[in-house]
């Protein structure tokens, strides 16, 4: 699935003053790409990404998602592409403290109707590509920072989403876990995923094939991760 901007702008009505965000982003993304999304705080990154994962619409400009334009879809309609296409892993792992392993990953799929009998099969897979299986009863207090942001994986690939994308995934986690968290990322798209990265970190970033820039919500670069 392509993911492809055309002219993106993206402005907030703060009080009687209009904030942009974005200007003029133009933007391809190929299926089983490996993009790294960096720039300073206020450059524009995260809105990028929160559009990217249809969170936010753009004020003008045309998002095309696997050949849809969905710049002005509603928030129903962009909630189900959410739900189908994209798989989100955030820096505070977002999990619920009372439910164990198994059941914060089949959240996803609790969304989409799936049975119980499916829905826990499918969420022991994805539990199982990331090495959690023996803790797969085990509640996000019981475990360590690295495993806590392996069961986000885990649930943003429950629903074999086409697109993950990872805001700032190793920002909580100290730099051997993050780089365990990293061959996580690089094993998943081996096997095919299509990644977007948003974080500040150079190090991280080069874990990528391809890195963007931004500044003052324009791209500021474009280019190849040297192999």
């Amino acid at each position: 699935m392509s993911l492809q901007l055309r002219n993106i702008g993206k402005t907030y009505k703060m009080l009687s003053e209009n904030v942009p965000a974005l200007n003029c982003i133009d933007l391809s993304i190929k299926k089983n790409e490996y993009l790294a999304i960096m720039g300073p705080s206020g450059s524009g990154k995260s809105t990028l990404m929160n559009i990217l994962g249809c969170l936010d619409t753009p004020t003008s400009g045309d998002y095309i998602l696997d050949e849809e334009n969905i710049s002005n879809l509603n928030d129903d309609q962009l909630a189900a592409i959410r739900n189908q296409k994209i798989g989100f892993v955030f820096q505070t792992f977002n999990l619920l403290p009372r439910s164990n392993v198994l059941q914060n990953v089949e959240l996803p799929l609790v969304y989409m109707g799936v049975k119980n009998k499916e829905r826990k099969q499918l969420a022991e897979e994805a539990i199982a590509k990331v090495g959690l299986l023996d803790r797969i009863n085990h509640k996000p207090n019981e475990l360590s920072g690295g495993q806590r942001q392996r069961v986000a994986i885990a649930r943003a690939l429950v629903n074999n989403p086409a697109v993950i994308l990872a805001d700032e995934p190793t920002g909580n986690l100290d730099s051997k876990t993050g780089q365990e968290i990293m061959d996580v990322f690089r094993q998943l798209h081996n096997a095919g995923n299509t990644i977007i990265l948003v974080t500040h970190e150079p190090d991280i970033a080069n874990h990528a094939q391809r890195i963007i820039r931004l500044l003052d919500g324009q791209i500021e670069s474009d280019e190849a991760v040297a192999a």
